[in-house]
């Protein structure tokens, strides 16, 4: 795979897999109908481990417009190939949301709860208040940018030889995503990720639902700007510090 693709198909694995359980978890007459934020968290988790395993050896596997930005001020990647990553992203990111709602359309029917319908694509605060909610964004999207910036290769200790670790070497990163999560998602539902809302949230106004009420608009800057903030100020205390 190229770059290109390889930042659509594992950012289309990171939402089919991060709001499919959203989806799973909010929806009427699923299995797991309220399941509950341990499920959520933990599904998102894997969600971003199945992302990297992917398109990790490909492209590095940033999924995410605010790692590919705050790795580009770190001096860690081409500023030149940003818009290139940017646009797969959401590319991806769209199709996740789409193959989501195409095979949960018998529960999104059977769900009456617009709010809830529109969860399953997109973030929202648990209780609005603009600069707290860009605040929660900005801090988390700091963790996981910050984290991503001081991942080291596990080497050889005599010849310092990178040693592989093959798919094992996602799962840092997932367990950072999960983190974020469990500690610092329960007010805005940790977007730390402009292309995971802005995609799902476009997807969700073109889409045919039933009774599926307000899109978000209002509310839909704050997961762009506060991941992009994040990964910024993560970038520039990461070269600081260097």
């Amino acid at each position: 795979m190229t770059p290109f693709i390889s930042e659509i198909v594992g950012t289309f694995l990171l939402i089919l897999l991060g709001c499919g359980v959203n989806a799973n978890v909010s929806l009427q007459k699923t299995y797991g109908s309220g399941s509950g934020w341990i499920v959520i968290t933990t599904g998102w988790a894997f969600a971003v481990y199945t992302g990297v395993v992917v398109a990790g050896p490909h492209s590095g596997a940033h999924l995410n417009p605010a790692v590919t930005i705050g790795l580009a001020l770190a001096g860690e990647f081409s500023i030149y190939d940003v818009p290139n990553y940017i646009i797969a992203q959401f590319i991806g990111a769209m199709l996740g949301a789409f193959f989501v709602w195409l095979m949960n359309k018998d529960h999104f029917d059977a769900t009456e709860d617009g709010n809830s319908k529109r969860g399953v694509f997109c973030n929202a605060p648990a209780i609005p208040n603009t600069f707290l909610n860009l605040l929660t964004e900005v801090l988390g999207t700091f963790v996981l940018v910050f984290a991503v910036l001081y991942f080291t290769d596990a080497v050889a200790t005599k010849d310092n030889t990178i040693i592989g670790l093959g798919s094992l070497g996602a799962l840092p990163v997932a367990l950072i995503v999960w983190g974020i999560g469990l500690s610092l998602g329960g007010t805005t539902g940790y977007a730390i990720n402009p292309a995971r809302d802005l995609g799902p949230r476009i997807v969700h106004a073109l889409v045919p639902i039933k009774n599926k009420g307000s899109h978000g608009w209002g509310y839909s800057w704050i997961p762009v700007v506060g991941p992009i903030l994040g990964g910024a100020l993560a970038a520039g205390i990461a070269m600081f510090l260097q």
